[in-house]
């Protein structure tokens, strides 16, 4: 308890310090002065929290999803972006997009939720049927699939004139994110307290299908609640935002080297580690090349990339 407490208030320090960088003046002196600066209390409201608030639910729903994929999957290198999820959720907005231009955007996530839980469902379906003889076999399979989304939502994309669209779908940036246009990311909130209420189960399915239904649980209805779970988020965030690469893989790895596998108890240390992870990337890109911004997605990917590498390298690797 003392070391997630401890996690929790790194995360809060670093959340104070993401609401005063930027290139518009906001620090203490102007909000609290004697004559408080209009403009940048303007600024801390309209741009400032709601880019931490949308960074924070993205991070702790992302983690969370990813874990279940893991899970659901029962391999440690399954995440949203490595199972073809990312990449059916930016096809379907992009059929959205170029067959409904006046759908709302809640409308627009409706349409990539349902596409992303049928490229979720054909990833899984396809495990069960080829043969398992090495723990990469499974991710290869979602990165193979995700490149066939990503191709013909490619092609589709350049005949209807929306690469530009597509492109700001597949890379996470916080940098357009505004008080009235990120307010769909609490529902990713709701959807990751389900999964904490349903964490036992989700467990149990971890450990294969013959035990679950053992234990007298159904195991395809568990399934479904965790593919519904993680369509949805991985529609949202792709929506408002655009994907975040490898926090779903290595969030939920990190966390079970010392929590092991009971999602009860990881599913809070994934929560704040996914938000940790992500607002951590978010203020390097801000600074790095300060006035200017590199997209929080990118630095994930450049130091997701890595981590991933050393997962991969590890002689005790395991899956599920």
């Amino acid at each position: 308890m003392k070391r997630f407490i401890a996690a929790a208030a790194v995360i809060a320090l670093l959340a104070l310090v993401s609401l005063f960088i930027g290139v518009s003046n906001v620090s203490w002196d102007s909000l609290f002065s004697p004559s408080p600066d209009e403009r940048a209390l303007q600024v801390l409201v309209i741009s400032r929290i709601p880019r931490l608030l949308a960074v924070m639910l993205v991070g702790t729903s992302l983690g969370v999803a990813g874990l279940l994929m893991q899970m659901l999957a029962r391999n440690r290198f399954v995440e949203p972006a490595t199972a073809g999820s990312a990449e059916s959720a930016s096809l379907g907005v992009l059929a959205a997009t170029a067959l409904a231009p006046q759908l709302p955007v809640l409308g627009k996530m409706l349409v990539a939720a349902c596409f992303a839980l049928a490229g979720t469902a054909l990833f899984l379906l396809i495990l069960r049927r080829i043969p398992m003889r090495s723990v990469l076999i499974v991710p290869l399979v979602g990165l193979v699939l995700g490149s066939v989304f990503d191709s013909v939502t490619t092609f589709f994309a350049y005949r209807f004139d929306l690469l530009q669209s597509v492109n700001a779908w597949k890379t996470g940036d916080f940098s357009t994110v505004l008080r009235g246009r990120y307010e769909l990311l609490w529902v990713t909130l709701v959807l990751t307290l389900c999964a904490y209420v349903a964490a036992d189960r989700f467990t149990v399915v971890g450990m294969g299908e013959s035990f679950t239904t053992n234990l007298g649980l159904r195991y395809s209805r568990i399934v479904a609640l965790g593919l519904v779970i993680v369509s949805l988020v991985t529609a949202m965030v792709v929506v408002t935002v655009g994907m975040i690469p490898f926090l779903g893989l290595l969030v939920p790895n990190v966390v079970s080297l010392f929590m092991g596998d009971n999602a009860r108890k990881s599913i809070p240390w994934v929560a704040v580690g996914g938000a940790g992870f992500v607002l951590l990337c978010d203020i390097i890109g801000r600074v790095v090349r300060f006035p200017y911004e590199i997209p929080g997605a990118t630095i994930a990917g450049v130091i997701g990339s890595g981590l991933f590498l050393f997962l991969l390298l590890r002689r005790d690797a395991r899956v599920g």
